[in-house]
């Protein structure tokens, strides 16, 4: 209630101001808990209509009490039905094998090559094609499906805000009948930093 009402006082009662305040501080929030241990957690499913696709996901945070909360499970369900949806094949950046960055780099050099520019224009091609390649394929840079307007990563900052503890994407699973492969994502556990 105190935040609100300091957000309401810093955006001069403009509620939309404020409500960009109370994100803002939920983001800053989330950056502090991010170097802390998520050993806890939960795994949820999300099945189709019709059990033709399937996802598992693990996601972690600090307490089993907060994974047990709706706020908790409801991301859960959110991010497992947005995996079935988006088809990410990576939960974040760091994850992406060099096999494949370099791949994607090459591609995108040769195409900005043929355009005829000068070198520097072309690695700049390259750079803003690549962080379109990682938010086709990696689950944190995605666009929320619910919600265009924010990415997966602001989604679980948002979720630290208000649960106060650190929450990470470990793995997921997407499955397809039919499909010739399936999507298994995983992360390496981030150590928490000496405090």
């Amino acid at each position: 209630m105190g935040d609100c009402l300091k957000a309401l006082q810093e955006s001069k009662g403009n509620l939309e101001d404020a409500f960009v305040v109370l994100r803002k501080r939920g983001m800053a929030s989330a950056q502090k808990k991010a170097a802390r241990s998520t050993n806890e957690g939960a795994v949820g499913t999300y099945i189709h209509a019709g059990g033709k696709l399937g996802v598992l996901v693990e996601i972690n945070c600090e307490s089993d009490f907060v994974a047990r909360t709706e706020d908790f499970q409801e991301l859960l369900k959110d991010i497992a039905m947005h995996i079935a949806a988006s088809d990410p094949r990576y939960v974040r950046r760091e994850d992406v094998t060099e096999a494949d960055l370099a791949r994607e780099k090459d591609i995108y050099r040769a195409q900005a090559a043929a355009t005829g520019k000068p070198a520097p224009v072309i690695e700049k091609i390259v750079e803003g094609k690549m962080g379109k390649f990682y938010e086709e394929v990696c689950l944190l840079d995605q666009p929320f499906v619910k919600e265009q307007g924010i990415t997966i990563k602001e989604l679980i900052g948002q979720k630290v805000g208000k649960l106060g503890e650190n929450i990470t994407v470990r793995r997921f699973a997407r499955f397809k009948v039919g499909a010739p492969d399936w999507t298994i994502a995983t992360t390496k556990a981030v150590e928490p930093a000496a405090e």
